[in-house]
């Protein structure tokens, strides 16, 4: 679905769009001009080196683009424009607020939501949650976008976001799932794990892509 072609293809695109190069882009967001140069986008033994999702947010900062303009840029440069759709987008500390999900957990389209571009992930109810800030380092940097399907079953070590009854919103890896409990790992080894009584959770989603 993204390839390395893709990734790379949607830099120099969104470097385009403001009338840039991929020097001038990698420059105007504060890195190493040959940051994005051909040279550094594979090793010298042929393996493919990919951006860091730092280096696509500052870029996305530094334009003023939107996570939802790069998206875009990234179906198009995946060749993938006919068979995408817009799904539902929230920054994730936005989640925990009451009236943005229905009991299931599916999206309650209304204000608050944005739209991004997206391939088909098999689930018409999938959305994307916007990480804010480092409380989920080291996995996911600030500005990560996290791809969730209510329909893809959960799995141990899966890494999930589930909302409890209480409003609280987690974002973790499965450890264990029983009829009665819940175990979760933070993704910060320092936090610890956390068990959880079945009852006390209102649904929790499987993180299906994130963006890095």
């Amino acid at each position: 679905m993204l390839t390395h072609k893709a990734i790379w293809a949607a830099i120099d695109g969104l470097a385009d769009r403001y009338g840039l190069t991929a020097s001038g882009l990698a420059r105007k967001a504060g890195l190493d001009p040959t940051t994005f140069n051909r040279s550094k986008r594979e090793a010298a033994d042929g393996r493919q080196r990919w951006p860091s999702t730092e280096s696509i947010a500052k870029v996305i900062e530094a334009t003023g683009a939107s996570i939802g303009d790069f998206m875009e840029v990234l179906v198009d440069a995946s060749g993938l424009r006919g068979s995408a759709f817009r799904i539902p987008m929230l920054n994730l500390a936005q989640a925990g607020q009451g009236g943005l999900f229905d009991e299931a957990g599916l999206p309650l389209i209304r204000s608050g939501w944005e739209r991004v571009p997206f391939p088909d992930v098999n689930d018409d109810q999938a959305y994307a949650l916007e990480v804010g800030g480092d409380s989920l380092m080291p996995v996911y940097r600030d500005g990560t976008l996290l791809i969730l399907s209510p329909r893809a079953p959960t799995r141990r070590n899966d890494r999930v976001v589930l909302r409890r009854l209480n409003g609280e919103m987690l974002c973790r890896q499965l450890l264990r799932k029983t009829l009665t409990r819940v175990e979760l790992a933070a993704f910060d080894p320092a936090q610890g794990e956390r068990s959880l009584d079945a009852t006390e959770i209102a649904w929790m989603h499987r993180i299906v892509w994130a963006s890095q």
